[in-house]
């Protein structure tokens, strides 16, 4: 009996084994599904939408195929649409029923220049579009008129607006995991027609929960027919005892004396010595430990068991890690900020590049690619005071690590973001402002103002990055001071110090500038001139419009600039004046001169302007000074 009940136990052992073994081998779900499309048309871009990619649960896998140099990213749906403008796309769709894309050309309704809050009148002339790349280099691209002449379309690489970006060879399978409120596009160089072979793969749900039980179950029943069998051996040997037969003993051969007596002995029949339980059990530590292997191999992975509570639901995973989550928000009908925290770390990261590229080979046409407004009229002229003087003192670097990041929430263009960097490896250079603006979908964001921060200037409360704030009007009166007239105010402070009407609307001990630059400073070169020399100083306001971003106090952090020009000349025939300050004798190439020496700087600044109507004064946060020109009258 106990044979038979072995030879059952090891006979649903095998088949419990390999029902398991089949579920995740022959019998296992596919790991995938995949719907693929060849566009038609030769189309320059083409845009998967969210709800394309989200179509089926679970990340996405893009694979697109039909040219050299392919081009994907991905960014919010709005501002891939606004970057097209009117250009023809290819829309992919997806067929639920039969698991399959189409695409279609369509043309896009948006300009590239829509939503901007200034207008301009007049035609304009075909201008090349500059775009800068992550590793600093430029593409131009001009659009040609005329029928012999394929139009050459506008360029995606290297757009800041894209929350994620692949090329060549990166851009061939591309993992991702985007929301419904982010769209792909697809492109070469934006002429040539872009890869025509798109597929999109998505990961099915392929567990076998009962394969684990039925695998270990199995193993169970085969250690229960081994002890089944090792008990029935036992019992069939335990079972056998020895046995004499009747009749006569046999005769003795010729010759042979029987036994003395006393001298007999039976022979007898020995077995071999009983093995007790501690043999009984060594027999089966293999057992366990086999099963135990077994147990922890199949466990590692939880596809193998089934699920039970809260997590019985199955979800379709994958690999990798996902590229980009939900975007933040605060609403439908409330705008996002204009770039994502990662998005703003690349475009950071890309102006870092070309600065430095730029700052290293003083270019200003490549620093014309990242700057505009005051900062690039700052790098210009460093410039060109390092070209004619080596060892003069440089602008400051723009680091690539972010510490504080304040976008404006808009839809719009032009779009303004305010990022704080700082060199992590040199504590005693001070944190950089930089105050970045993007006049169209597509141009790059440029810094408009990059000030040195003070080490003990007190921020306001702001908004978080995820949410954004709002740009002020430049007129508003509901600051302590209208934006564009911060810089007339202190610089009037700067040219009459305490006899200034303004003075007393800004916080004297928070403003580092003053002492160094201010009316007192005036007052001794003047005084110091002799009688045949005279000196002016003449301070405006920028050509250039303030930044102003609201704080959660309902004041405004505002960057502006003035400009302060000092002329010295001679008030005497055939008298002289000179300088000692060494920059504006290289600028100038003289030290001594009969007609005089007219000399400009530039000051960056950036103020804290509390709401109309507070007793708080205007606290300077920051200021960057530079020597823009020199020349001799």
């Amino acid at each position: 009996m106990r044979f038979l009940i072995a030879i059952l136990a090891f006979v649903a052992a095998a088949v419990t084994i390999a029902l398991g073994i089949a579920q995740r081998t022959i019998w296992i779900p596919p790991a995938n599904v995949a719907a693929g499309t060849v566009v038609k048309g030769d189309p320059a871009f083409i845009v998967i939408s969210g709800a394309v990619l989200r179509a089926r649960t679970g990340q996405q896998t893009l694979t697109v195929a039909g040219s050299d140099k392919p081009l994907v990213a991905y960014g919010r749906t709005a501002d891939v649409l606004a970057w097209l403008g009117h250009e023809k796309y290819a829309k992919v769709s997806y067929n639920a029923a039969t698991n399959s894309l189409s695409s279609k050309i369509v043309r896009g309704t948006s300009s590239a220049d829509a939503g901007s809050k200034s207008t301009s009148t007049g035609t304009a002339t075909p201008a090349p579009t500059v775009t800068a790349h992550a590793d600093g280099t430029t593409s131009t691209q001009t659009s040609t008129s005329g029928d012999s002449k394929k139009k050459a379309g506008p360029n995606p690489q290297g757009s800041d607006l894209w929350l994620e970006e692949f090329t060549g060879s990166d851009a061939t399978v591309t993992k991702m995991n985007v929301p419904d409120t982010v769209s792909v596009i697809i492109a070469s160089d934006g002429t040539k027609p872009a890869p025509d072979k798109i597929s999109l793969t998505w990961p099915l749900d392929n567990r076998t929960p009962w394969a684990g039980p039925l695998i270990v179950g199995g193993l169970v029943l085969a250690a229960f027919g081994v002890f089944m069998y090792i008990l029935a051996i036992r019992h069939l040997r335990r079972s056998r005892g020895p046995r004499r037969g009747g009749g006569k003993p046999p005769k003795l051969p010729r010759g042979s004396k029987p036994p003395k007596p006393g001298n007999y002995k039976p022979t007898q029949e020995v077995e071999p010595p009983a093995r007790g339980r501690r043999a009984i059990g060594r027999s089966f530590v293999a057992v366990p430990v086999v099963l135990a292997g077994t147990i922890a191999l199949a466990g590692c992975s939880s596809s193998y068991w089934p699920q039970f509570g809260a997590g019985s639901t199955a979800t379709a995973t994958a690999s990798s890690t996902p590229l980009a989550t939900d975007l933040p928000g605060q609403g439908k009908d409330t705008p996002p900020p204009a770039v994502t925290e990662p998005q703003l770390d690349n475009i950071v990261a890309s102006i870092s590049v070309t600065a430095g590229k730029a700052d290293a080979s003083l270019s200003p046409s490549l620093a014309a690619t990242r700057f505009t407004a005051a900062a690039l009229e700052a790098r210009t002229g460093d410039y060109a005071l390092r070209t004619k003087k080596s060892d003069a003192t440089a602008t400051p670097s723009i680091s690539s690590t972010v510490s504080l990041a304040l976008p404006e929430a808009t839809a719009d263009w032009p779009r303004v973001v305010s990022a704080v960097v700082h060199d992590p490896k040199d504590s005693k250079s001070a944190p950089l402002d930089l105050v970045m603006v993007q006049n169209t979908p597509r141009d790059n964001y440029k810094v408009a103002y990059a000030i040195s921060l003070e080490a003990n200037a007190d921020v306001p409360d702001l908004p978080p990055a995820n949410i954004g704030t709002s740009i002020v009007p430049p007129d508003s009166k509901l600051l302590l001071a209208a934006p564009n007239k911060l810089g007339d105010y202190y610089g009037d402070v700067l040219q009459n110090g305490k006899k200034s009407k303004y003075y007393d609307l800004f916080d004297s001990k928070s403003d580092k500038l003053a002492p160094q630059v201010g009316a007192d400073y005036k007052a001794q070169q003047i005084k110091s001139l002799p009688s045949t020399a005279s000196l002016t100083f003449s301070t405006s306001a920028g050509d250039d419009a303030p930044v102003a971003m609201a704080t959660n106090n309902s004041g405004a952090i505002v960057a502006t600039d003035i400009s302060e020009v000092s002329t010295l000349k001679p008030v005497e025939a055939g008298a002289t004046v000179s300088t000692s300050n060494a920059n504006v004798q290289a600028l100038t190439g003289v030290t001594d001169s009969t007609k005089g020496i007219q000399t400009t700087y530039g000051y960056q600044l950036l103020f804290y302007v509390p709401p109309a109507g507070s007793k708080q004064k205007i606290v300077m946060l920051g200021f960057t000074q530079t020597l823009l020109s020199a020349k001799e009258l």
